[in-house]
């Protein structure tokens, strides 16, 4: 069905089942493959790529209406979940729908309640609905040209992520269980695009005594295989609420 159709149709509904003039735009991170990514969609009808979002019903919690969201478009609700900033700027969603009648319930302005979220890459299954075309981790790097003002609230929510990288429980969130020391550099890397010492990382990481060296190795290609860590994750929350020390 045609995009217009579809919100049409659905506009008395969101009338009666959604609180008025609030949305929520969620960006939703990954590791894989030594890169960060976010996750986008491309909506029916649109040139464009954009963040998941929605819209949060009137018998229920935002945070609740988050998670609802995040589980629409992954599959699953144990994702890490954090509110970071509030989007109001004047015609920052009303104007892609300046075609449409103003009775429209898309067609009135929003303010977004931004949520970033860090998901384990194997943990996600991604869900087209029935207003997309596509669903699909993007390279922070090789990023795609966003509607609205969703490259302002995905810039935001990258900030946030390096701003707590050393208070938040980040590196836990977004490698598998067991990791090698270069994996978890290579994931602070990505987070703050820029490189890293080795050295350096190594000692301070190490310093923190926030993993546990398992007794097993990566298997595989022509070099030694890398030792196997995990976090600890009772000194790693107890590290976080201090704060990790010292900048990269």
């Amino acid at each position: 069905m045609e995009f217009k159709k579809i919100l049409e149709q659905h506009s008395e509904e969101s009338w009666n089942k959604y609180i008025p003039t609030l949305s929520i735009d969620c960006v939703i991170f990954s590791f894989h493959e030594t890169t960060l990514q976010v996750l986008t969609i491309k909506m029916k009808g649109q040139e464009r790529w954009g963040l998941p979002g929605g819209y949060v019903r009137k018998d229920e919690n935002v945070d609740d209406a988050a998670i609802r969201i995040l589980k629409d478009r992954t599959g699953t609700e144990n994702i890490y979940l954090q509110q970071f900033y509030t989007f109001g700027n004047l015609n920052r969603s009303e104007s892609a729908f300046e075609e449409y009648d103003d009775k429209l319930w898309n067609k009135q302005r929003f303010v977004s309640i931004g949520y970033y979220a860090l998901a384990e890459y194997t943990n996600v299954k991604l869900v087209i609905d029935q207003y997309s075309t596509a669903c699909e981790w993007k390279s922070i790097a090789e990023l795609p040209e966003f509607m609205m003002d969703h490259r302002t609230i995905f810039d935001r929510a990258l900030l946030t992520l390096r701003e707590q990288l050393n208070n938040h429980p980040i590196g836990y969130n977004l490698l598998p269980e067991k990791f090698t020391m270069p994996e978890l550099q290579k994931l602070y890397e990505a987070i703050l695009e820029k490189k890293l010492n080795r050295g350096n990382f190594y000692r301070k990481i190490l310093r923190y005594d926030i993993l546990t060296k398992l007794e097993e190795s990566r298997k595989g290609g022509a070099h030694k295989a890398p030792d196997l860590y995990s976090f600890d994750l009772e000194k790693y929350n107890a590290a976080l609420k201090e704060g990790l020390k010292g900048s990269w």
